[in-house]
């Protein structure tokens, strides 16, 4: 799945991320709104991470 399918099925998407990433909140994910780069960010926050492993995590999912 690309991520203008993932952007496009948002509401479905959040789900699967909060699966994924337990400590995306719903105020998160209402924040990010499908938008890649704020996912990205949000993950590196929450998760501690360098930008280059958050991308790699996102790709995952692609």
């Amino acid at each position: 799945m690309n991520w203008e399918k993932i952007r496009g099925n948002w509401n479905q998407a959040k789900g699967e991320l909060k699966v994924r990433w337990g400590k995306l909140s719903d105020d998160d994910l209402t924040m990010i709104d499908g938008e890649r780069d704020k996912l990205v960010g949000r993950l590196q926050e929450l998760y501690g991470i360098s930008k280059d492993e958050a991308e790699k995590r996102v790709e995952s999912m692609e």
